[in-house]
């Protein structure tokens, strides 16, 4: 029993040292450059798939979610070379309130009386949030999308992931003027929108000292953008 104990604090002592490791992993590497990695293409052996198109209510675009293909082991594999089973999901997107989320390559933007389809940017990246501003467009007649996404390689692992720089985006509708509004090497920490004064404000967080992490020893840089506005100026602000 002692030893049964044992083993199993063992065990949790090193899934705690792995997942403090993995917290502890650099978003940013840094090198005389001070630039980001390019990434020129995705991995090669994974498929890409689109789900069926989004229409945001009072729009006359269709938005194509674009992704990898996601398959999932379904359990061991069997004895005597049998290969183990797979779940194919090809479902890459969710659909909220005027909102997408996954793991997209790309969204591909149509208008609905047209077949032409065009793509929201030619490089890589990993959109995590794809947001129509609903409420923005109903006052100012602006529509407006707002992404949360990766963009570039900025821990240098050789791919655009989960562990990269989140920044902030903004477009039109129609998937034209794909704007970045964070800085450059600024960790997006989150955005809000002010319906009463049609502004987007957001924090972003600057590696100060340089160590590859956002942390209490880094600022925060306090923005916001006027959406009634047809140029979008970010604007910064000393709340504290």
């Amino acid at each position: 029993m002692k030893n049964s104990l044992k083993y199993i604090a063992l065990a949790i002592i090193g899934s705690l040292v792995s997942c403090k490791d993995e917290a502890q992993k650099p978003k940013v590497i840094y090198d005389a450059s001070n630039k980001a990695s390019v990434v020129n293409k995705t991995d090669s052996t994974q498929i890409e798939v689109a789900d069926l198109p989004i229409q945001m209510e009072g729009t006359d675009y269709l938005i194509h979610p674009v992704g990898d293909l996601r398959v999932f082991e379904k359990g061991p594999k069997a004895r005597y070379g049998s290969s183990s089973v797979n779940d194919v999901s090809f479902t890459i997107s969710n659909l909220g309130e005027y909102e997408i989320t996954g793991y997209l390559q790309n969204l591909k933007f149509q208008k609905t009386d047209s077949d032409s389809i065009r793509s929201l940017t030619d490089k890589p990246a990993l959109i995590l949030t794809a947001t129509y501003l609903k409420t923005v467009a109903d006052k100012t007649k602006n529509q407006i999308m707002v992404y949360t996404l990766a963009d570039s390689d900025t821990n240098k692992d050789g791919k655009i992931d989960g562990g990269d720089i989140k920044t902030l985006y903004l477009s039109d509708i129609s998937g034209e003027n794909f704007t970045k509004v964070s800085e450059d090497f600024q960790e997006l920490v989150d955005w809000s929108l002010i319906d009463s004064k049609s502004r987007l404000y957001f924090r972003t967080i600057e590696d100060t000292n340089q160590n590859g992490q956002f942390d209490k020893n880094d600022v925060l840089h306090y923005s916001y953008i006027d959406l009634a506005s047809k140029k979008w100026e970010v604007k910064n602000y000393k709340p504290i």
